[in-house]
């Protein structure tokens, strides 16, 4: 949950994701990185695909990576976890809530 006072400096940040997390996620096999923001509700919703074959070791070895971690410093003081407990991005109890996907439809190759 995006907080209201951080809107415009989320977005704003966004705009222009540092290097170094972009190279840390395309090292970990995540393509197609999309994060939705619903204002009525300051809702954040992110959508990635997985192209690897070892997720939880991918997702390790971004969390250990300096610079996500410095942009999750950063980017987790705009947010409000949905999950009681949660302490940040990349520790012991997840910061993001998963979501149950209910449809997808991929369509013809």
């Amino acid at each position: 949950k995006l907080k209201p006072t951080a809107v415009a400096e989320y977005k704003e940040i966004h705009a222009a994701v540092w290097p170094g997390v972009l190279a840390a996620l395309e090292r970990a096999h995540i393509v197609d990185y999309s994060i939705h923001h619903y204002p009525p509700l300051q809702l954040l919703i992110a959508t990635f695909k997985y192209t690897g074959d070892n997720y939880e070791g991918d997702m390790a070895k971004v969390a250990q990576d300096p610079e996500t971690q410095r942009w999750w410093n950063v980017t987790d003081a705009m947010q409000e976890s949905f999950e009681e407990g949660a302490e940040g991005s990349g520790k012991e109890m997840p910061w993001w809530t998963s979501l149950e996907e209910v449809f997808r439809f991929e369509g013809k190759a």
